[in-house]
Order: C-alpha cells, then structure tokens, then sequence
C-alpha cells in the first residue's frame, strides 16, 4: 500500500514538472521592470547603488536603516544633531504626527532628504506645497510597484547650489512629479525635470533643513550607472554637511501601508493567475497534499519502544582493565596506572605541575586540597616506591587503592 501511494505521488510530481517546462520554454528574458527602490535589490530599479555609495560620500559617519515609524526610532536619536535621514520610495505617506516628529527632527539641527512621487495630504499641508504626480498606471506584484513604460527621466540642477546645470538622462523609466505649488519665501528651488518643471526643493526648519525631490529613480541603479549620472548623485548629496556623524536610510515608508496603496494591490491569487506553468503546478501540489491526507488517514498503531536503564560504560571498562592487570597479577603496573591517573588527576583539578615530587609539591596539595599531610605524604611515597621495587604485592595494591580513594573522597 505505501508502494503504491508513493507512485501516485511521484506520478503527480512528474506531470507537474513536465507542465512547469512546457508553459515555460517559449519565454524570452527581459528587463526586469519592477520599480523596486529596496537598498539589497541590484535589479535595474533597485537602489543598492546608492545605498552602498553613502559609506563614501560620508566615511566618517555610521550608515544604519530604520523601519520604525518617527517617534519609535531605536537607531535615531530624535534630540541629536548631525544626522541625516534619507528616504527613497515611490510614496511619501506620513500621518500628521508623523510628519511633525520628522519636523522637530529638522529643527534640532539634523538633515532630512525625501525622493518621493507622491506624499500625503498631512506632509503637503505642514509644507505648504502642492505637486502634480503624472497619471501613470500601476499595479503590485510580489509587493513591489509595476508600471507601464512611460517617457525616459532627464533632470538638471540649478546654480548657485551646484557646480553643474547640465542635464542627466537615461532611457529608462521616468515616473516622477513637479510642483505646481510652492512658498516662494521659505523654499530654494535646487531643482529642475527636462520639461523645466520644478521638481526639488529645499525646506529650512530651525538649525536644519528638509529636502523633498520628486523624482526617486534618479537614485536607482539603471540611473546612476548609465554614463556619468554618479554626478547627479554627489551634487546632490553635497548639500549635506560632511561631518554628520549618522547616516540613516529609511525603509519604514517604503512599506507604510495606506489606502490608496490597498486600493491598487491585487490579491495573491490574480497575481499567480498570470502565470500558467505556476497556476499549474499549485493545483497538482494542492491536488497531491489532498491524495496523501486521503490515503494517510487510516489510524495506525505504533509499537511502543522498550527503555532500558542506561548503563556507566565508562565504569565498566575501568572495572574490566582493573580485573585484568590483577588477575594477571601485573601488580606494580598496576600501581604505576593509578599513580598516573592520580597525578593527571592533580594537574587538572589542582593545576599543579607534578614533574617533581618532592616536599614543596606535598606542601602545595595539602593547601590546595585540605587533606591530611600524612596522607598525601604516603601516596607520593608509594608512587616514588613503585618506580624503584622490583615487585609489588596485592596487598600493596589493595593499600594504595584505599589511599586513593580516601583522598578522592576528602579532597
């Protein structure tokens, strides 16, 4: 019966693969188009290019990640200066509260920088700002951001806050925002997209400042690997003072939840329904899990198992190699074992070297041990005595046995 139960299931098994490489062998690769911003993904629209740059750009400042939420920072010292805190992430969404704890982090003299295409009603309030996020389909897979090709990204900077106002460019995908509101009084324009709309801003907040740039894939790797767009990069990031002393690349907005966010995911099942090889294969291994529940629900008796007492194998080869040299009547080698046995004994537990014998080493044992002088005296006697008789008699081995093992007893 379990025979056959094991070919049912290697039969299913096999028509499952055999699917998995008939729906998959007419694929072609492609770009992976997945506008993932993780800081590990080294896919084209990761962002672990400019993560690990950040280690060079500020050599002397610690680079650590938060997920937690402004308020409940472990890694981030809200009342410190000479932080920076950067986040790149296709929405900027923080609460009211939450955009208030990263204000107060502005105010006492930290940097905070946010690449975003869009934020949330609380943060455009309290910054006083509007943007137009162009209309760009999308829909969620495996949590990350898919989107239809749209029109490649160019940017450029603007004078007197850099060195360069040539533009960056790559033909990959553009997905970014401007701004169609700003207060003119209290922001600097730092940046411009290819159709001069502004798209980078520099907020003041007490001793520090608050940048927001609208365009977050200009941090992916596609981006600041294609020709010389590094630049783009360190232009922007000289706006930082060099001497921060952390660096804190934020990943609790990338995966704040919110109900736009809820609206627009699918459910895992339609996302698995695209694929017809895996839809296949879940359903043979669904089908398969249910035969072998099926078949394996008869109760079956298992055979209780015997305990039997451990037994001190130790102790009986000692007792077995003990009988052999006495009933050989090996006396004096014997003596000369228990005599080792003692000695390694000494060293180990007593740490005292026992290369000499002699009246300083008895001294020594009796402080360490507590035992009588007498007795020490006589055990290292009879040792001394083994190495120079002839012959050793059982009543010898009978009488150091008891010398022994007294001193084990008492020591």
């Amino acid at each position: 019966m379990k025979k056959t139960n094991l070919y049912i299931i290697l039969i299913f098994v096999a028509v499952a693969v055999i699917a998995l490489v008939i729906t998959g062998s007419g694929r072609k690769k492609k770009l992976d188009e997945r506008l993932s911003f993780r800081k590990n993904d080294k896919i084209p629209y990761g962002t672990w290019v400019a993560f690990r740059s950040l280690s060079g750009m500020f050599p002397s400042a610690a680079i650590v990640t938060n997920r937690r939420e402004p308020g409940l920072w472990e890694e981030i010292s809200a009342d410190s200066s000479q932080q920076f805190f950067m986040a790149v992430t296709p929405r900027f969404m923080p609460e009211e509260y939450e955009m208030r704890q990263l204000i107060r982090f502005v105010e006492n003299g930290n940097d905070v920088f946010i690449s975003t295409r869009e934020i949330s009603d609380a943060a455009a309030t309290l910054l006083n700002c509007a943007i137009n996020d162009k209309d760009i389909p999308y829909y969620f897979e495996s949590n990350t951001l898919v989107t239809q090709k749209d029109d490649s990204l160019s940017l450029r900077l603007s004078k007197p806050y850099f060195n360069t106002t040539r533009n960056f460019a790559y033909p990959g995908r553009k997905y970014d925002a401007a701004f169609t509101r700003v207060n003119e009084q209290t922001v600097y324009k730092l940046g411009y997209d290819g159709e001069g709309a502004l798209n980078f801003v520099q907020f003041q907040a007490g001793k520090g400042h608050l940048y927001l740039h609208l365009a977050p894939l200009a941090f992916s790797n596609y981006f600041l690997l294609h020709r010389q767009n590094m630049e783009y990069y360190e232009e922007v990031m000289s706006l930082i003072p060099a001497n921060v002393k952390k660096v804190v690349w934020d990943e609790y907005f990338m995966y704040k939840r919110n109900q736009e966010q809820e609206r627009n995911k699918t459910s895992w099942l339609k996302v698995l329904s695209r694929y017809p090889g895996l839809k296949a294969a879940l359903i043979t291994a669904f089908l398969t899990l249910l035969l072998y529940l099926i078949l394996e629900m008869r109760r079956k008796q298992r055979i209780i198992p015997v305990v039997t007492k451990p037994r001190n194998d130790s102790l009986d080869f000692v007792k077995t190699i003990g009988r052999l040299y006495y009933d050989r009547s090996d006396h004096k080698n014997l003596c000369r074992k228990m005599g080792t046995y003692f000695l390694e004994h000494v060293r180990n537990r007593y740490k005292l070297p026992t290369g000499t014998l002699d009246e300083n080493f008895i001294q020594q044992l009796q402080f360490k041990t507590g035992a009588a002088e007498k007795e020490i005296r006589g055990i290292v006697s009879f040792i001394k005595y083994v190495e120079d008789s002839p012959a050793v008699s059982a009543v010898d081995v009978s009488a150091f046995h008891q010398q022994l093992e007294s001193f084990y007893k008492n020591a």
